[in-house]
Parts: structure tokens; C-alpha cells; sequence
């Protein structure tokens, strides 16, 4: 599963909360100009100041940490208004400052408080990879988690993957699954394109039958499976927030790979090889039977055309068309 911290905040929000020290959560709901984070950020403080995430990199962390401790106290959320300075954006990286609006609820029973009830339905959610949204009338406090299929409106942001407030008044948080990696090829290139994934806020698992390649020593705290490639790609099931990599440039490891890759969900498939080895590889998948509209999934050569040499560069071109698919479209 993903580690990166903004999936545990809701987890941890809930954690404090039954530990019996007091949370709240604050949450980006709306950014205009150079807004240090984009909507649906988060930021979970417990009752005696510790924070887990971020609303705005730093530039009102603390005002937000203050809100949060008195809405604490008298149970009621606050919807607050910050203008960052050019000088406060610049020393968190941005070139310009920008208006950013948080939303503050204390967790608890009773009144307007978000229930904890509610935080344990979005955190099963995310820990079965079940899409979700979390909604809330701003001007009631009316709440409610609304899963696929039920609103159009927010089966349209789940499907854009984009958090927001609505012209009725309502904000929409997206809880979409974890993104996932899965690198077939324990070899260089696979190096740092995990090691950057996770920096991307990807889990990545890497799959080589090879125990020279797939050793923990070449991929330190990397979850690596020693399975036959296609085994592998259905034990972890792929699905519509997961890529897949091949490396090995073996036919005979990328090919069972590439077959189960296509039989899933996955958002994107890329393969290595030069274009004449491509070409070899799409007559052997015509040959097993499939069709053209699923051979046309495939990105190969893999990565973007920068001019990648090295594994590094090579895997900063994978990584970014991975980028790309999942924001863009294929």
C-alpha cells in the first residue's frame, strides 16, 4: 500500500481522536493564483498541536494549527480565507503568492463536529482501494460519503480525480485509490524509476524471477516478487490507478507480463525496446490472439523522447509518460 503521508492523514486524524487526545482536519477547499497546494490537501491536527500533512507548504500552517485548536474546543468547523504573500510563497518555492481557502472540522460527536464514524467509512475506502468522495454543504454542515454511481457530479470528479466546491455550495473531496507501480525487469532502469515513483506518491512493487536482479540489496525496502511475471501481475490485480513497466527486454518474462497487463484495467502499459524490437513483439501478441484496440494500450518505445541515455534519464522519460497518461489521457 501507499506510504506517502497525505494517505495516512485521515487514518491518523482517527487515530488521535480514539486515543482520546482531540483532532481535527483541515482541508483546501478552493485555490486561486499561485496556491501553494491544490484542493483536497490535507492536515490533520490532534489535540495537544501535533500536525501530520500540509494545506499550504508552510506559509499559514500555524494559523491553520491555532483555528484548529479552538474549533477543537467548541465543536464547531471553520471555513477560513488566507492571502499568501509573494514573500511567504517564495520561501516555500513558488514564484508567486496566491489565495488559498481551509476548511476546519473538530472530529467528535454531536453538533456540527465530523462525525468519526464518517473518517472510519473513508478510511475502509481507502484501505480496499474503493473510490469515494467525501461531501459537505458549507453553509449547513450537511455530510455525507458518496461512492461511485450515486451522483453525477461527483462521478465526474472522481473521474477527473479533482476535489472542488460546486456552484449549490457543496465541496467534494476525492478519495481516489493509491496510484501503484509495477516494474517487470529488475534491472537499472527499474533502480531509480521506483526510487522516483515514491517521491510521486506511487507504491511500487518490482517482479523478477532473477534472484541476481531482484535482490534487496539493488532495491532497499522495495516490495519484490519472485514470481513468474503474469503470476505476479494477477496477484497484485491492476487496476484503473495502476501502471505497469516492463524492463527485462526477455520475451519470455515481458511477454507473459504484457499479456496479463492487458487483460486488467491498468491506466498505463509501456514496454522497452527499440522500435524494430516493438515490431517483433506486437506480431507475437497478434499471434496469441489480441486484438489491435488492445495492442494500441501499449507505449513503446517506452517513455517520453527527450534524448534519455542513461537509466536515470531513461526513467525520468518513463516516469513523466506515466505522468502524462494519468493527467492527460493516453
Amino acid at each position: 500500500m501507499m506510504t506517502a503521508d497525505h494517505d495516512r492523514i485521515i487514518d491518523v486524524a482517527l487515530r488521535w481522536h480514539r486515543e482520546g487526545s482531540g483532532a481535527a482536519l483541515a482541508t483546501v477547499v478552493e485555490t486561486w493564483g499561485s496556491a501553494p497546494r491544490q484542493a483536497g490537501s490535507q492536515l490533520a491536527i490532534s489535540g495537544d498541536g501535533q500536525i501530520m500533512g500540509s494545506v499550504s507548504g508552510g506559509c499559514v500552517e500555524g494559523a491553520v494549527v491555532s483555528e484548529a485548536l479552538e474549533a477543537m474546543a467548541d465543536g464547531t468547523p471553520r471555513l477560513l480565507t488566507f492571502g499568501v504573500s509573494d514573500e511567504s510563497a517564495f520561501a516555500v518555492g513558488l514564484a508567486c503568492g496566491g489565495t488559498i481557502k481551509v476548511l476546519v472540522e473538530p472530529v467528535g460527536e454531536g453538533g456540527d463536529r465530523l462525525p468519526a464514524g464518517m473518517l472510519e467509512k473513508l478510511s475502509e475506502a481507502h484501505a480496499t482501494r474503493e473510490a469515494c468522495a467525501y461531501v459537505v454543504t458549507l453553509d449547513t454542515w450537511e455530510r455525507k460519503v458518496v461512492l461511485p454511481g450515486a451522483d453525477p457530479a461527483v462521478d465526474a470528479r472522481l473521474r477527473a480525480d479533482r476535489s472542488g466546491v460546486e456552484e449549490n455550495g457543496r465541496f467534494v473531496a476525492v478519495q481516489s485509490p493509491a496510484l501503484r507501480l509495477i516494474v517487470v525487469g529488475a534491472v537499472h532502469i527499474a533502480q531509480p524509476l521506483v526510487a522516483m515513483a515514491r517521491h510521486c506518491g506511487f507504491a511500487t512493487s518490482v517482479i523478477d524471477p532473477r534472484a541476481a536482479f531482484g535482490s534487496a540489496e539493488r532495491f532497499p525496502g522495495e516490495q519484490i516478487l519472485d514470481d513468474w511475471p503474469d503470476e505476479a501481475i494477477q496477484h497484485l490485480a491492476p487496476d484503473a490507478r495502476t501502471a505497469v513497466v516492463t524492463l527485462t527486454h526477455d520475451a519470455k518474462l515481458d511477454d507473459p507480463a504484457i499479456l496479463a497487463a492487458l487483460s486488467s484495467p491498468c491506466f498505463y502499459l509501456g514496454c522497452l525496446g527499440s522500435r524494430r524490437t516493438h515490431a517483433k513483439r506486437l506480431d507475437r501478441l497478434r499471434a496469441a490472439g489480441i486484438a489491435e484496440d488492445a495492442l494500441a494500450r501499449i507505449h513503446a518505445p517506452v517513455g517520453l523522447d527527450i534524448g534519455a541515455q542513461t537509466p536515470a534519464e531513461i526513467a525520468v522519460s518513463v516516469l513523466g509518460q506515466i505522468i502524462q497518461v494519468l493527467r492527460k489521457g493516453a
